[in-house]
């Protein structure tokens, strides 16, 4: 069974940065579109920021709400994505979980990040 493991959340004050990761234990985590979604209290769980294969282009997408402050990345070697994220701002507090796009994996346990000062 693929398993989807976040970590990196925590308490940063406004305007800080927060560097998650994610293991997928998935043996063809090369070949995978890659991303990062959100969900915050009462609100629909969101996509914010993608990463396709180094095979199809290595493309980016993000959601306008966290283009210019997010980065997602990849370490293949180690079946790892990662969301950088800076500038961060209350309404970015969330619980983060990383998936495929389109989500095909069950959901992981997410890791929470809080933004207060």
């Amino acid at each position: 069974q693929v398993q989807v493991v976040e970590s990196g959340g925590g308490l940063v004050q406004p305007g800080g940065s927060l560097r998650l990761s994610c293991v997928v234990s998935r043996t063809i985590f090369s070949f995978l579109t890659v991303a990062w979604y959100r969900q915050a209290p009462g609100n629909e769980r969101e996509l914010i920021a993608s990463l396709s294969s180094s095979i199809v282009g290595g493309a980016t997408n993000y959601a306008d709400s966290v283009k210019g402050r997010f980065t997602i990345s990849r370490d293949n070697a180690k079946n790892t994505v990662f969301l950088q994220m800076d500038s961060l701002k209350s309404e970015d507090a969330a619980v983060y979980y990383c998936n495929t796009y389109p989500r095909a994996l069950s959901w992981g346990q997410g890791t929470q990040v809080t933004v207060s000062s």
